[in-house]
């Protein structure tokens, strides 16, 4: 009593502790009678053990023994007799829902199709005259006892139609049925389906596509979609003749209305009404118009699987032809978003507290830095990366049409710089017209993604001009590329711009420079053919050379073995040691290939350019295409598996040589030999299989993790705690640190500081 007096609930330990004594306890404290062991079989089955045998207990009798349950043992037992009572725990009378639950549906043919609940309660019914009548009639007690566990299999199937250990009730046509169990629980039933989850109005799903003139806060939507989907205004003195337009437009002209609400609450629907000016001429304060979204609303955007914050995010709307929703290309890595038939939802927050909250939480421009990297999410990706580089490197140089053309496509209103070249004509370079969007006073050094270390960095003087100087927000040495304003890049110049000047700053510099960037490399032009990946014969000639010496040494390794002359790893065994040397020297076979086909092929060629910038896949995809596909790999090892002692019938049992064990000597650009098309066949299909298996564990994984943390919040004093107050850290991360506006996870850079004041001083 003290205890629940305190804490206001029972003590969970003291009734444990009650029930194991009272386990042990074999006589009646009460009247001293003798206390039989009892026994349970699942489901329902209750027994007792006496001295004469073993006899089975009806509910009647259980009933009437924890009827005699005093009130302050119940309470040691931790129920509490206000509440509620043990023989409650026995059915007397049997709920039936109303039949709002388990409507009957009437099917085409004319007949009456009635719930699966209604066929259970019917069973129910039919048992329960059975076995009345039987027992009115003094029917034997095997057939009273049937006829009961009949009654007691009814039951427990109307509750659960699941429970092991008793066959499960079928429909006619052999279907199981779904009982009130089944309504509620899992993905399909009543909580997860429809009250965690459940189909909304104010809401659009379509095909996406990209568009790089909108800003990356804005979202296309269609034209049909604005003029289904409304925003609730309130007029007012201010905006009436603007409500009135709308009523006059009607449902079916965008801009237009679809609804008022009248000040009593009754709805008028505009498609109805024949003259909408007399309608508009009645409108007055207080009225609610639903109107057509327009240019500028907010709208929240979302895909699914929603795995991150940044799955939804506030959008403003602009109203576009066609129909499809259009969203700006550097907004695609939080979405995880591409263009191949991806489909998004559009929601339309209705209360103006719900839109402050969207634009002021929500909005794209707000999530740029994501706490994932401690860097921004949001940046140029692809195009974006390849026309940075070929804007910003030396030797691009572009005349007055030029830069006209890419400055007006960029919307830069500012003062065009003198030019770099005046004689015979005045040119401009890359970096002087790239410096026009960067905001003043943006100071900082860093290498850019092409640079390669090859000994002591030269600075300035490196050849490639991979080493990136900014001054007072003007690029003087190095090259723009995935490092300075990738997605998913910490610590670039992107990030430096989001934490010294701001989301709006950010916003409006990647804006101006995507689309300048993309006007750019639609006038150069920017394709990769067939010949971008051929190498001259002397490159072809180096790399056979090298495969011929390094499957030398493989195989040299191999006799070594075969002879017992090879020594052991440590902790490995001779077999394993062998393996992991042959990989090792076939994968110093690939990257030499590699070595040589970079050197052939030269920062001017256009897929080299992608893979080093960061644009778009490695130079190991170079390597494979121009020189060698290399060895592969099932499970982390050379393919052994297939037909006895060997990967493929086509060599010797026990061959361990490259080529019997899936080394691909081919290129992609020659051509792979039926044998290595099938070990790279073998190597390509457990990297799908993994893809697989791994989303679905995943997702299962994730969602345990959010229902076991869901709770957990930073609450105002600085603290992490749970949904009862419980403290779990007394400063959040243990050094209080949002990870989004950190540094890569850092809270001061010193570097930077440095950096800063050294620039001032000089």
């Amino acid at each position: 009593e003290e205890y629940r007096k305190t804490w206001g609930r029972h003590n969970e330990i003291l009734t444990q502790e009650v029930l194991k004594s009272a386990a042990k306890v074999k006589k009646c404290p009460h009247c001293g009678a003798q206390q039989y062991k009892i026994r349970f079989e699942k489901p329902t089955t209750f027994s007792e053990e006496l001295e004469s045998g073993t006899i089975r207990l009806t509910p009647f009798d259980i009933r009437s023994r924890l009827e005699k349950i005093p009130d302050e043992d119940c309470v040691a037992m931790g129920i509490d007799p206000k509440d509620a009572r043990p023989e409650w725990m026995i059915l007397t009378v049997l709920p039936v829902p109303p039949i709002s639950v388990r409507p009957s549906i009437t099917l085409e043919t004319g007949l009456r199709s009635e719930d699966d609940l209604t066929h259970k309660l019917v069973d129910i019914l039919r048992i329960n005259q059975r076995l009345r009548e039987n027992i009115d009639a003094g029917a034997p007690q095997l057939i009273v006892e049937d006829l009961w566990e009949l009654l007691q299999y009814h039951v427990t199937t109307y509750f659960d139609n699941e429970v092991a250990g008793i066959p499960t009730a079928r429909h006619r046509s052999g279907r199981a049925l779904r009982t009130l169990a089944q309504r509620l629980k899992g993905k399909e039933g009543r909580f997860r389906s429809n009250l965690s989850g459940k189909r909304v109005d104010f809401s659009a799903r379509t095909v996406i596509s990209p568009d790089p003139y909108i800003s990356i806060n804005e979202v296309g939507v269609p034209e049909e979609i604005a003029k289904i989907l409304t925003i609730p205004e309130r007029v007012t003195a201010w905006n009436v003749e603007e409500m009135k337009e709308y009523i006059i437009r009607g449902p079916d002209k965008h801009p237009g209305a679809n609804y008022i609400i009248r000040p009593d609450g009754r709805r008028v629907d505009l498609r109805f009404v024949k003259n909408r000016e007399k309608v508009a001429e009645s409108l007055e304060p207080g009225y609610i118009i639903e109107r057509h979204l327009k240019d500028g609303d907010i709208v929240l955007f979302n895909r699914q699987p929603s795995l991150h914050r940044m799955s939804i995010m506030a959008h403003e709307v602009r109203v576009l032809p066609y129909r499809t929703l259009r969203l700006n290309l550097s907004v695609c890595p939080p979405y995880n978003a591409d263009f191949d038939g991806d489909e998004m939802n559009l929601h339309i927050p209705q209360s103006e507290e719900a839109r402050a909250e969207a634009r002021i939480l929500m909005l794209v421009q707000r999530q740029i830095l994501s706490p994932r990297y401690g860097g921004p999410i949001i940046g140029g990706l692809q195009d974006h990366i390849s026309a940075a580089y070929l804007l910003t490197r030396k030797s691009t140089l572009l005349t007055k049409d030029e830069i006209s053309r890419i400055l007006s496509v960029a919307e830069y209103d500012g003062e065009i710089p003198e030019p770099k070249i005046k004689e015979p004509e005045p040119l401009w370079t890359g970096k002087q017209i790239f410096s026009l969007f960067l905001p003043k006073g943006l100071t900082m050094t860093f290498r850019a993604k092409i640079c390669e270390p090859t000994g002591e960095c030269q600075k300035e003087k490196c050849p490639i001009d991979a080493y990136v100087v900014i001054r007072n927000g003007e690029l003087l040495h190095g090259v723009i590329d995935e490092a300075a304003i990738g997605a998913q890049q910490p610590e670039s110049m992107l990030h430096r711009i989001v934490k010294d000047y701001g989301s709006d700053v950010a916003r409006k510099f990647l804006d101006s420079v995507t689309k300048l960037l993309l006007e750019l490399i639609s006038i150069r032009g920017f394709s990769m053919g067939i010949d971008d990946i051929e190498l001259p014969d002397e490159a072809k000639k180096s790399i056979d050379e090298i495969m011929k010496k390094k499957i030398d040494e493989v195989m040299q390794l191999i006799k070594a073995y075969e002879l017992g002359e090879m020594k052991r790893l440590p902790g490995r065994t001779l077999e394993e040691t062998l393996e992991m040397r042959i990989m090792e020297k076939l994968s110093e076979a690939r990257d030499k290939a590699g070595e040589i086909a970079n050197n052939y092929l030269g920062l001017d060629n256009e897929a080299v350019i992608m893979a080093r910038t960061g644009a778009r896949g490695k130079m190991l995809n170079l390597t494979q295409m121009a020189a060698c596909v290399g060895q592969q790999a099932v499970r982390g090892k050379r393919p052994h598996r297939g037909y006895r002692n060997r990967a493929l019938p086509h060599f010797k049992p026990g061959d361990l040589s490259p080529i019997a064990r899936g080394f691909v000597r081919s290129s992609f650009m020659d051509g792979l030999t039926p044998t290595e098309f099938f070990f790279h066949a073998m190597g390509g299909r457990e990297g799908l299989v993994d893809t697989a298996v791994r989303t679905s564990s995943s997702g299962y994984m994730q969602r345990r993790l959010i229902n076991a943390l869901q709770d957990i919040k930073v609450e105002y004093d600085g603290t992490v705690r749970d949904s009862s107050g419980r403290i779990i850290q007394f400063t959040y991360g243990d050094d209080g640190v949002d990870p989004s506006l950190s540094d890569h996870g850092k809270a001061v850079n010193i570097d930077i500081i440095i950096e800063k004041v050294l620039a001032k001083r000089d």
